[in-house]
């Protein structure tokens, strides 16, 4: 425990963005299974193994305290969160990883918007710029592509309704992961169960299979919670610029490694989401300082004559 407490909160939230870059290296290897096996798969694994941890840890009865609302708002982070899962394996494995990390790139700008759209939030200039860049470079993007980037907008879009649902969700990190997986359980063991009567499962279909298949438990919470440690150490400033490191992994690994094309119109789109989201954060990084600033001093009161 002592050893633990003595890492840098960063270096547990470099690890879990890292883990979160690599992830098409991971998903790539689960070609073989369609997206939904996938993460169905991976729903029920991932509950398995954070059950074993609030057992270990004496925390299971917790579970039992979930009032109605809490297991409600639990279900719509579950149903974003397999909407994302869905989509990002599918990505990969169809050969869009630049378009995942685009995804991911965007989703800043995403969720500044909700606050604008749901929570009636006032912006300043600066964020307005970054809105308005991303809003051209999903529009250059388009014409890319010679379609929307689906993938892209469906990605960030969830992951943006389920950091809002975290937001105002009364569930700690590992409580709020059993919570989600709960809810889905009973649709992935479903199914599942359909896949083998019918089959057409890859679980169980050979040794390789089987191993990638449970592996994505452990590949799933790892990083939550390595970044649940971050959370609570590192300021929300070097959070947000952290974060930018799983979309640029993500993205070096598909032109890089899998040698998606990157015409010279699709940099144009990605420089314009880079310069939206250089607006963005040093905006965020000024009103942080502004915010930890210390208020001057009041000037001393006049004597009474």
């Amino acid at each position: 425990m002592r050893r633990v407490e003595a890492v840098p909160g960063v270096a547990f939230g470099a690890s879990a963005y890292l883990i979160w870059g690599l992830f098409p290296a991971f998903f790539g290897l689960l070609a073989f299974a369609s997206a939904a096996e996938v993460v169905a798969q991976r729903i029920v694994w991932t509950l398995v193994l954070v059950s074993i941890v609030l057992v270990v840890s004496g925390r299971l009865r917790e579970l039992r305290g979930i009032d109605g609302r809490t297991w409600r708002m639990a279900a719509l982070a579950s149903a974003a969160l397999s909407i994302n899962w869905g989509t990002y394996v599918f990505g990969v494995t169809s050969g869009h990883v630049v378009e995942c990390a685009l995804g991911y790139f965007i989703n800043p700008l995403v969720t500044v918007a909700f606050g604008v759209v749901i929570f009636r939030e006032r912006l300043a200039k600066a964020q307005w710029a970054a809105l308005g860049l991303g809003a051209v470079a999903v529009a250059v993007l388009t014409v890319d592509y010679g379609r929307p980037p689906v993938i892209a907008l469906v990605l960030a879009c969830s992951f943006a309704v389920y950091g809002l649902v975290k937001k105002v969700i009364r569930l700690d990190a590992l409580r709020g992961i059993a919570a989600e997986g709960i809810v889905a359980a009973p649709f992935a063991l479903g199914f599942i169960l359909v896949l083998v009567l019918t089959g057409r499962s890859e679980f169980g279909s050979g040794p390789a299979h089987t191993a990638l298949m449970v592996s994505t438990g452990p590949v799933t919470l790892v990083p939550l919670l390595l970044f649940a440690i971050a959370a609570q150490r590192v300021p929300l400033s070097t959070m947000g610029l952290l974060q930018y490191l799983t979309p640029a992994l993500q993205m070096a690994w598909g032109v890089a490694v899998v040698h998606e094309p990157m015409p010279a119109s699709r940099w144009a789109g990605f420089a314009l989401i880079w310069a939206a989201l250089a607006i963005f954060t040093a905006d965020a990084l000024t009103r942080a300082r502004r915010a930890r600033r210390p208020a001057s001093k009041p000037l001393p009161e006049a004597p009474i004559r």
